[in-house]
C-alpha cells in the first residue's frame, strides 16, 4: 500500500530506553494507540524493544521485548527511532550519540543531560541528518520547547520566567496556605509522593537550573549550560518569610528566570537564574499552586504568553514524549527534518552580580532611636535605593522589613555585609528577591 509514493506498510521501529514511570506510559501508549499512531504518522509505529535493568520483573509486555543490552537494542537495523527516558548522564549520553551517529532520531526527556550536552548531541544529529527532540525535558506535558523553537522563531524573545519544578511549588504553596514551616511541609510532600527520598535536586534548585539552561538556549539562540545558571534553593525559606510576603500582598515561588539584558550600546547579554522570589498576588504565576508548572514568555511582537499544566508525572511527561515521537516518525516517513540547534546569537551570560533586581531584606534589630537612620544610611552608602521600610514588633523581637528599588546583586551583597556589622542589627534573617513588579 502506498500514499502519494510513500510505503505505508513499512513500519517505523521504536526502541525505548528505560521503563520507569514515564517509560511505562510511553510503552502503554505505543501498544494501546497503535492504530491512531499509524494514521497520524502515515505508517505503522512498532515497538522493537525496551531496555531495562532487570528482565525478571513482570512489566505487562511480552518478555521478548525486554533486554538489558541497551547498546545492542539501539544498534538494531530494525530500529529507526530511540526514546530515551532512563535519565542520568551516562550511559544515556553515549547511547543517544550512538543512535544519532547511525542516523536514528532520538526523543529524550533528559534535562540534566541536555543542560550540559545539547551542543554535542545537536552536532551529531546535524552531521547525520537525524532529529533530536526534547519537549518533555522541560515542564512535563506543557508545550513550551516547540513554541520557542518554531512558533516564536520569527519573533524576538526578551524574557522567559516560570515555575518549572513541581516539588518546590507544592512545598511553597503548602507553606503559604497553612503557615507550616519548611521541614514539616517537606515531610508531607515526601509522604504524598511529590518529593523524592533525597529531594536535593529539587529543593536546592538543580532541577530548575537545568531546565532554565535549556529554555535560555532556545529563547536567545545562545548556548547556555547549567553551570551558567545562578542557583539558590528553597531550604532556607521560613514560615516567617511567607508571612511577611503576604503582608506585602505577595507570595514566594521558586522561579527560573531567563532574561535578555540590554548591553548599553554593546552586545546584549543573557541573565539566567533560579531562586525563590516574592511575586505579587496579582501576577499570573502566583495562582500556580500545588505541583503544577507554568512558564511565561515575553516576546517583542507576540507579547506575553503563558503555558500552564502538569509539569511532571508519568502520563503527562509521556504525552510530551509521544508528541515528539509522532513528529520524529512523520519525518522518517516523509523525509523531513526537525529544526536544528540555533546558537547564532552567541550572547554572553551576565554574572549575577551585574543583574538588577528588587530585594526584600528582613532584619532583626534593637528597638531604639536611630536604628532606622543607621540602616538607611548603609543602603544609601552602597547605592541601593529604598522603596519602603516597615517595622514589626517591639523590644528584642523588633524587625525591619526593607524593600528596595532595582539594585545590582553585588551592591546589595555589600549593603547586607555592612548592615550586619551595625551594633543595632542583631541579624539579617533573610534576603529575597522581588520579581514581577512594574519597576
Amino acid at each position: 500500500m502506498t500514499k502519494a509514493g510513500f510505503d505505508t506498510d513499512h513500519p517505523i521501529g521504536v526502541a525505548v530506553l528505560g521503563m520507569g514511570n514515564v517509560g511505562t506510559e510511553v510503552v502503554r501508549i505505543l501498544q494501546n494507540q497503535a492504530d491512531d499512531l499509524r494514521q497520524r504518522v502515515g505508517a505503522p509505529v512498532v515497538l522493537r524493544g525496551v531496555a531495562v535493568r532487570r528482565t525478571d520483573i513482570d512489566r505487562g509486555i511480552p518478555a521478548e521485548l525486554l533486554t538489558t543490552d541497551a547498546a545492542g537494542l539501539v544498534a538494531r537495523d530494525d530500529v529507526d527511532l530511540v526514546v530515551e527516558v532512563m535519565g542520568g548522564i551516562d550511559p544515556a549520553r553515549q547511547l543517544i550519540r550512538t543512535a544519532l551517529e547511525a542516523g536514528k532520531s532520538v526523543v529524550t526527556a533528559n534535562k540534566a543531560l541536555l543542560a550540559d550536552y545539547t551542543g554535542e548531541l545537536a552536532a551529531a544529529a546535524e552531521a547525520n541528518r537525524a532529529d533530536l527532540y526534547f519537549e518533555a525535558a522541560v515542564a512535563g506535558a506543557i508545550p513550551v520547547v516547540r513554541p520557542l523553537i518554531q512558533s516564536l522563531s520569527g519573533d524576538r524573545v526578551n524574557k522567559v520566567v516560570g515555575i518549572v519544578n513541581g516539588t518546590t511549588n507544592f512545598i511553597l504553596s503548602a507553606m503559604d496556605e497553612t503557615g507550616a514551616d519548611y521541614e514539616v511541609t517537606l515531610k508531607e510532600a515526601t509522604r504524598l509522593g511529590y518529593a523524592e527520598a533525597d529531594p536535593t535536586a529539587d529543593v536546592e534548585g538543580y532541577d530548575a537550573a537545568a531546565k532554565a539552561a535549556i529554555l535560555a538556549s532556545l529563547a536567545f539562540h545562545t548556548r547556555v549550560t547549567a553551570a551558567d545558571v545562578f542557583r539558590e534553593g528553597i531550604s532556607k525559606i521560613t514560615a516567617e518569610d511567607l508571612e511577611t510576603a503576604s503582608a506585602l500582598g505577595c507570595t514566594v515561588k521558586l522561579l527560573a528566570i531567563c532574561e535578555r539584558v540590554d548591553g548599553d550600546g554593546e552586545k546584549d547579554r543573557v541573565s539566567v537564574r533560579v531562586y525563590p522570589a516574592l511575586i505579587p498576588r496579582k501576577h499570573p504565576l502566583s495562582a500556580v499552586t500545588g505541583a503544577f508548572n507554568a512558564v511565561v514568555v515575553e516576546a517583542e511582537n507576540a507579547g506575553r504568553l503563558m503555558f500552564y499544566g502538569q509539569g511532571a508525572g508519568g502520563a503527562p511527561t509521556a504525552s510530551a514524549v509521544m508528541g515528539d515521537l509522532v513528529m520524529a516518525a512523520r519525518n522518517k516517513f516523509y523525509g523531513g527534518r526537525a529544526p536544528g540547534e540555533s546558537v547564532y546569537a552567541e550572547l554572553p551570560v551576565a554574572p549575577i552580580g551585574d543583574t538588577p533586581t528588587r530585594y526584600h531584606v528582613n532584619l532583626q534589630v534593637a528597638d531604639r532611636p536611630g536604628v532606622l537612620a543607621a540602616v538607611a544610611s548603609e543602603f544609601a552608602n552602597h547605592g541601593v535605593s529604598i522603596s519602603t521600610v516597615r517595622q514589626e514588633g517591639h523590644g528584642e523581637g523588633a524587625r525591619l522589613v526593607v524593600v528596595t528599588h532595582l539594585a545590582n546583586e553585588s551592591a546589595l551583597a555589600d549593603t547586607v555585609a555592612a548592615v550586619t556589622e551595625l551594633e543595632a542589627v542583631t541579624a539579617v534573617t533573610s534576603v529575597l528577591r522581588l520579581e514581577g513588579t512594574a519597576e
